[in-house]
C-alpha cells in the first residue's frame, strides 16, 4: 500500500464519522500530518509514515 493512499483512507474514515465530534481536519501532505480539531476545542495530530513495504 502506498503512503498517499493510506493517508487518503485515514482522512476519509475520520471525515465520514459524525459520532466522535470532529469539527475540522487539516491535511498537510508535505509533512504527512493530519491535524484534527474536535468540537470541544481539543486538537490532535496524526503523523503518517511508512516504515516497511511488503515486497
Amino acid at each position: 500500500m502506498e503512503l498517499n493512499y493510506f493517508k487518503d483512507k485515514i482522512f476519509d474514515i475520520l471525515n465520514e464519522n459524525d459520532k466522535i465530534g470532529i469539527s475540522d481536519i487539516d491535511m498537510n501532505d508535505r509533512k504527512n500530518l493530519l491535524t484534527i480539531c474536535m468540537t470541544d476545542g481539543s486538537i490532535f495530530e496524526i503523523v503518517c509514515q511508512q516504515v516497511a513495504d511488503k515486497k
